[in-house]
Parts: structure tokens; sequence; C-alpha cells
């Protein structure tokens, strides 16, 4: 008996099967345009050089709440059904009222057996009139999550795993700060694998800065690109045209915009150096994916508009995202089109997690690991619906609209009737509607091609995406 139990292979201890199994930390910060990592030294320094860098990567929505929504559960916004940012259509109201909470990335990773944290930001308006304050959604076994004066950074209330902490306005309470405390503790006691989501508010308005980085970057500015102060808007659609010139008092505000910002940047930086050095101090850096990216961009200027987002235009829709894990190439860049509903997929790839059949977006893993496929995306969706909360309708001038971003062209489809179209290969900073113009089958194709994402769901979004 024995010499048969001796010619049995040994059983895997359970640590074991663990070890193979990466660890993955998505960062998402809150309205950080693409173009701007490299004023920050951390995630230059550990993310960019150290990982791969995708030049062309989209939201579904360029608005905070249901682009986050496509992030947990990698659905175009007409899939999953939260359309803004507050009740009765949007915000975390919507999403608790149709369950989704039920199955998201954190419930996916969770039943594969990873320990999971979400730190910091969740959905706009949680938990709202939805649940009590001490309520924490299924699918995360460690949850920081701020339940009031979310933005401040100082002066909010925390639900840590269902208990409510007061934080005040001293240099330990800063937000990003006591994240980056909260995400070395889950990493330093996380012994099998973990999936860490951390989502912290800067550079969102009102980008209160930490105490150390209040007087950095005295003479930034924000870039003057050909789209700052658009000059022509004759052939753009109403909303645009009513849009006055910025004056000098107005573009003084944007740079000074434009510097909060990066200062309130500096303590989501000073984040990732703690999360780096926490992997590194714990021994699992080497294994461990680092994402980083945010849920929309923002204009500074650009277009005629002071602030905001919500617009299909490039400032709004297309965001940084950084790659940095086991077989992903040190200072890359990769060019295929990639999208918010991508970023689930993905994780769960690397997490051997069950993906459900709703999901839309396409894993990113071939192309991190230096994969060519054969097919790839050639078109997003885009898609915005103006709030019926009045407060919310006041923070943007644009009408609902569906757009499509392809390899060469934005084409948007406007409620009111009226269109854009831009050329990027020839117009870059978008500045030429050719909409009134251009080839009439050129456009009916373009059409097409919209309609057929529109009215896409789960595995067919993935055949829809590809249609030339």
């Amino acid at each position: 008996m024995l010499s048969l139990l001796l010619l049995l292979p040994a059983a895997e201890p359970p640590a074991a099967a663990s070890v193979s199994r990466p660890n993955v930390v998505v960062i998402v910060v809150d309205d950080l345009e693409a173009g701007t990592l490299a004023y920050f030294p951390n995630i230059t320094q550990h993310l960019v050089r150290e990982g791969a860098s995708f030049d062309r990567f989209f939201v579904t929505n360029s608005w905070c709440c249901p682009s986050r929504v496509s992030i947990l559960r990698s659905q175009y916004v007409h899939s999953h059904g939260v359309l803004t940012n507050t009740a009765p259509e949007g915000g975390f109201d919507r999403f608790h009222a149709q369950g989704l909470e039920r199955s998201t990335l954190g419930t996916w990773m969770q039943g594969a057996g990873y320990r999971t944290a979400l730190m910091g930001k969740f959905l706009n308006h949680y938990p709202g009139h939805a649940a009590e304050e001490t309520y924490v959604p299924p699918g995360w076994d460690e949850w920081a999550v701020p339940v009031r004066n979310l933005y401040e950074e100082y002066g909010y209330r925390l639900n840590e795993n269902g208990a409510l902490a007061d934080y005040g306005w001293t240099e330990d309470d800063y937000l990003s700060s006591v994240l980056a405390r909260k995400s070395r503790d889950f990493i330093a006691g996380s012994e099998g694998p973990f999936f860490l989501y951390l989502a912290p508010v800067a550079p969102h308005h009102p980008a209160n800065p930490a105490w150390q980085h209040a007087g950095a970057f005295p003479l930034a500015m924000a870039p003057r690109t050909p789209s700052f102060n658009q000059q022509d808007v004759s052939a753009e659609p109403l909303w645009m045209q009513s849009l006055p010139l910025l004056d000098q008092s107005r573009i003084d505000a944007i740079d000074e915009r434009f510097r909060a910002r990066l200062r309130a940047m500096l303590g989501v930086d000073d984040l990732v150096g703690a999360v780096v050095e926490a992997l590194r101090e714990a021994g699992r850096l080497d294994n461990t994916y680092i994402i980083f990216t945010s849920d929309n961009g923002f204009h500074l200027g650009t277009h005629r508009l002071a602030q905001g987002k919500t617009t299909p235009f490039e400032e709004a829709i297309k965001i940084p995202f950084v790659v940095r894990g086991p077989g992903v190439a040190p200072g890359s860049t990769i060019s295929r089109m990639g999208a918010t509903v991508d970023l689930a997929p993905t994780v769960a790839e690397l997490g051997k997690a069950a993906v459900p059949a709703f999901a839309e977006g396409r894993s990113l893993v071939p192309l991190l690991q230096g994969r060519s496929p054969g097919e790839w995306r050639k078109n997003v969706l885009v898609e915005f619906t103006r709030p019926t909360n009045r407060a919310s309708a006041k923070q943007t001038p644009v009408p609902a609209y569906q757009a499509l971003r392809t390899d060469r062209y934005t084409y948007v489809r406007y409620d009111t009737g009226e269109r854009q179209l831009y050329d990027l290969q020839t117009d870059p900073y978008q500045l030429r509607n050719l909409a009134g113009s251009a080839d009439p089958a050129l456009l009916a194709g373009l059409d097409g091609r919209l309609a057929g994402m529109v009215a896409c769901s789960g595995a067919s979004c993935r055949n829809a995406d590809t249609r030339e």
C-alpha cells in the first residue's frame, strides 16, 4: 500500500494553486484627460515606463456614473440602463434598483477565489435614497467608500466594511492618503490572490490637494491646442454655436483649474507609489497587474468649453489606460482601439474568472501579451442621455446623442437631428464638421455601423464592433 502511495502524484497544497494566479490592482481616477501622465513621477516611473500604454482608449459615456457601471459590468449604456449620474434614470439609485450589483467585476473575481476590495468612489450618489450609509454591495470583502462629502477629500464620512468613520481636515485625513494606508494593509494582509479596485476622486472639482502639494505647478497652463477657444463654430450644432468665445478672465480661470487638478493628482501619484512599494515589500510586485485609467476625460478650454465633459469630442471620450504586469512589455504602446467595456473581461481572464453572457467588451490580454488578434474592434459606441434632474442638466449644454468612434472617424447623431463628422486623419483636433458636405455613402455607412452598435447586446456587440 505504501509503495502504491509513493507512485501517486503529491497533492498540490492550496497555497500553491494560487501562486500562479496574478493579483490585480485597478486604479480609476475621476475626470482625468489623456496626455497628462508625464506630470506625475510615480505613475510615469512605475506604470508608463514599466508597462503598456494604450493610445486610443475610449469611454462608453463621458460622464462618471454611466462610465463606471460600464467598467464594472462590461456593458454599453443602452444595455445596463444607468443613463446619468442622478435618479431617477441614473446614479447608484438606478444601479441598485435594477439589481446590477449582483453581478459585477467584484462578484466575478470573488467567485473565482480572489480576496476583493473596493476603496474610494463607488457610484455617484451612493448610497442615496436606495440604501443605508452602512450598506456594502455584494462582491467585496473589503469596503472603504465615502458616503458624505466625497469630493472634498477632507471632512468626509467613510463606510468601512459597514461601520461609519468620520474624517477631518488634518494631513492624515486626506482621502488619497487614507486610501494608501488601507491599500498597504489590504496587500500585506492578503495571503492568496487579491483584486483591489482603487477609485480616488482626484482630479474632480474642487480638486483639493494634499497640504504638501498646495504650491506645486505654479506656472503650468492648460494646453493651447488648435481646438482651444475654437474660433469658427459655424458648421457645428446649435449647442456649440451658442457658446461664447472665452475671454481672458475665463482663460485665466482655466489655467488655475488646470494647476489645481495637477496638484490634486499628485496625491494619486503618491497613492500609486505607496501601492507599488507595498507590493514590493510583500514580494508580490512581479506577480501583480496594475491597471490605471479614468472614468472620462475633461475639457479645459477646448471647443470653447471652460470645463466639463459629456461631449463626444476626444478631450472627453479619450482616456489614459496603462497596464503593467507579467508579460507586458515595458515602455510599450498599443495602438489597437480599446474601451471601458474591455476592462472587466481583461481582469476576469487574468484571474480565470467566469464572464457572464451579458458582457459586451473584449479581453485585452492578447494585446498585453504582444499578440495580434486577427479580428479586433473597429467601432466604439459612446451614448449620452440628458438628465431629467434639473440641477444635473445645468451642468452640461450638450443634447442627447449617440456617437461612433472608428479608426478614422468620429460620427455623432444628436436627438435634435443634428450631426457631426470628423476625419481624424486630416483633422485630429476636430475643427471641421463634415456632416453637411460628406459623401452620402460615407454617412450612410457610418450610420449603419452606429445603428448596429446601438442595437447590440451581449456577444453580438463583439460582432457589431468589427463592422466596416
